[in-house]
């Protein structure tokens, strides 16, 4: 093949990929509801395949003996394949994972419904 064709090939391909291609998403193998225990990272994946295009967050949750509950341990961030639902990791470990699409870096953590925020008390603003 010659190579300026390859380099013209090589150009529309990344053309196309860079327009919807390359999904963005934050990483962190730890994040305790606060802060990320290592630095939080940034990973990118192909956002070619239907169900290959979301950032993956995993909460896990560890059973509590003594009051029955399933208390928060931590979170995960990653760009790994994803499929939400509840999954019993080990018998007292559950593991919930959400989804999202919606743009680069969807799972950020501080944007998270889910996890342990500080307390503020009814009567002060919560903004």
């Amino acid at each position: 093949m010659d190579p300026r064709v390859f380099q013209l090939l090589l150009g529309i391909s990344t053309v196309l990929f860079l327009d919807e291609g390359i999904r963005f998403c934050n990483k962190c193998d730890h994040y305790n509801g606060y802060t990320c225990k290592e630095t939080m990272k940034s990973c990118w994946k192909f956002n070619v395949v239907k169900g290959n295009r979301s950032c993956r967050t995993d909460h896990f949750y560890f059973s509590d003996r003594f009051t029955g509950r399933y208390l928060f341990r931590h979170t995960k961030l990653s760009c790994e394949a994803c499929e939400e639902g509840m999954f019993q990791v080990f018998h007292d470990l559950l593991r919930e994972t959400f989804c999202c699409t919606r743009n680069d870096k969807c799972n950020d953590p501080d944007k998270l419904i889910d996890t342990v925020k500080k307390y503020v008390s009814l009567d002060k603003n919560r903004d």
